[in-house]
């Protein structure tokens, strides 16, 4: 008799962990743009030229003419805080290389100190 209630007490706590990670994993899903339908998936930095992608969590950066792709801005970056510069979320792009659209996002998003 006094294994049931510890039983009951096992299985309810089984069931709201599991409940849990089903809703902390929905609140990482991207969103999609309505109007085009492409994942909101790519964020651009104007002053360091860099692409972050939300999906695969990475950085596109351009170092000695090449793109690299990396999980963590490079030490010559120091200090770069990506929370207080402009950030740019790109809607309208999300094949697997964003970095083919630089000279179009130079120019429809130049730096701004202030931000967008």
């Amino acid at each position: 008799m006094k294994l049931y209630p510890f039983i009951l007490a096992m299985l309810f706590a089984l069931l709201s962990n599991l409940s849990y990670s089903q809703v902390a994993e929905r609140n990482y899903r991207l969103e999609i743009n309505p109007k085009n339908n492409c994942l909101y998936r790519y964020f651009y930095y104007p002053n360091i030229q860099t692409y972050y992608d939300s999906l695969k969590k990475v950085f596109y950066y351009k170092e000695n003419g090449e793109w690299i792709t990396a999980e963590e801005l490079p030490k010559n970056y120091g200090g770069y805080s990506l929370y207080k510069f402009s950030r740019v979320d790109i809607t309208d792009y999300d094949d697997d290389e964003p970095y083919l659209l630089i000279e179009e996002h130079k120019i429809k998003y130049p730096y701004k100190k202030k931000g967008y």
